[in-house]
């Protein structure tokens, strides 16, 4: 049987940051304190706008959580710091001194039981390229939404089953459920990690911020001029505007609004599918992969293997990577963390050997799909469904703001991406009440 919370909600956060109270008479609610809330808080407050930010958990991040293991600071969701170039929070970060690392761009090939050749590596590379420009090509043609899966070119040889399931995994769901038009959108160049976790970051930018936590949010009532916000466990705010940034797996499956949200609005909400992308933590101090914070890539074997990253800053820490098809076979057979943990070690013996793992221990499997306040990594856009992100970024009734990464057109599924829809959702509502355009505030 599956625990009641999964094991990444039953860790403590690394850093509990200091908490300002809510005021009195808040002019903006935010729900919710991931990327999305924290940014758009921030953002409010120095625009001199009195803020109340309500959270579910029991902690800031959201789906960006670190916590503490073997005296080892890990992420139990969001790690990759994407798309320095546009990403907020490396520039944010850069500015504030945080102890941000660029992405090694070296990778671990294995071919069986074998180290990959160069050959292998340099037959890798050309089948993603392939794939790559092939996909990106097609969406720039325009026409009809289609899967992206419809536009891989074939011939990518032995390296072609692996190409797709990565970009399965890194899309959240297999490219026949990920929309072509969609998919170009993220870039992943440039990326960058961070000593100390990720959620550890977002922790330090709420410090200060005036978040209550344990306090879900039950409805949102905008009949009137402003909002009223009705709350599990306080009494009920009311404010000239709302910020939403719960994430669209439980906001479609939620009955906050009255009255109903308008029909375009409900289904942009409701088309989005559910993004997998879920870490095993494995401490394997014998691991043969050496260099901090690399990726692994596994070509054959009966098992696949979407991929590893390796010695986590430096550490002897790896992630062991879940997609969406792994995710649906275990949980169509009910077979809950320790069903993960099996499945990790049959697939790394087929490649290793089962002497390998004699030091190999897993200290906690994540799984955001079945976190009630998440419900998945992200939010997926099928084909059909390619102008959601934009469409929500227009306010409802000039109160309800929506923001997240699934808003995000160039960084869908990243904290970064959704800390820069908080950050413009704040800009939006601050313009709004302070009566001038975004481009003035």
């Amino acid at each position: 049987m599956r625990p009641t919370r999964p094991e990444h909600a039953c860790l403590p956060p690394s850093i509990a940051p200091r908490r300002a109270p809510l005021p009195a008479e808040p002019e903006v609610i935010v729900v919710g304190a991931g990327a999305a809330g924290i940014a758009a808080a921030r953002d409010l407050r120095a625009a001199g706008l009195r803020v109340a930010v309500l959270e579910a958990r029991s902690r800031v991040g959201g789906r960006v959580a670190t916590t503490t293991l073997r005296g080892h600071p890990i992420d139990l969701g969001a790690h990759w710091l994407h798309a320095g170039p546009i990403n907020p929070l490396v520039r944010l970060g850069e500015a504030r001194g945080e102890p941000l690392r660029i992405a090694a761009q070296e990778s671990h090939v294995r071919v069986g039981r074998r180290m990959g050749r160069p050959s292998d590596v340099a037959a890798l590379d050309r089948a993603f390229a392939r794939a790559d420009r092939a996909m990106s090509e097609g969406a720039a043609r325009g026409g009809p939404d289609r899967p992206a899966a419809s536009a891989l070119p074939p011939g990518l040889g032995p390296s072609g089953r692996l190409v797709e399931r990565v970009h399965g995994l890194v899309s959240g769901q297999p490219l026949g459920q990920v929309s072509l038009h969609d998919f170009p959108s993220l870039e992943y160049g440039d990326n960058r990690f961070i000593a100390g976790g990720y959620g550890g970051y977002l922790a330090r930018l709420a410090q200060g911020l005036p978040i209550v936590l344990n306090d879900p949010v039950t409805g949102i009532d905008w009949t009137g001029d402003g909002v009223r916000v009705t709350r599990e466990n306080g009494p009920a705010l009311t404010a000239k505007a709302v910020i939403v940034t719960i994430p669209m797996m439980v906001l479609a499956r939620a009955s906050l609004f009255t009255p109903a949200l308008p029909a375009a609005v409900a289904a942009a909400i409701a088309g989005f599918s559910t993004g997998i992308y879920e870490h095993a933590v494995l401490h394997w101090p014998s691991c043969p992969f050496r260099g901090a914070d690399r990726l692994a890539s596994f070509l054959g074997g009966h098992h696949p293997l979407p991929g590893l990253l390796t010695r986590i800053d430096g550490t002897p820490f790896h992630y062991f990577e879940l997609d969406a098809p792994m995710a649906a076979s275990l949980d169509a057979r009910r077979a809950g963390p320790d069903g993960v943990r099996r499945l990790v070690r049959r697939a790394l013996a087929q490649h290793f050997g089962a002497r390998a793992l004699h030091d190999l221990s897993i200290p906690v499997v994540s799984e955001w799909r079945h976190d009630p306040w998440s419900r998945g990594s992200w939010a997926v856009v099928p084909p059909g469904h390619a102008g959601a992100r934009l469409a929500l970024r227009a306010p409802v009734g000039e109160r309800i703001w929506f923001a997240g990464e699934a808003l995000s057109r160039l960084q869908w599924g990243t904290a970064g991406g959704a800390y820069a829809e908080g950050m413009r959702a704040a800009a939006e509502v601050a313009a709004r009440l302070r009566g001038r355009t975004v481009e003035d505030a």
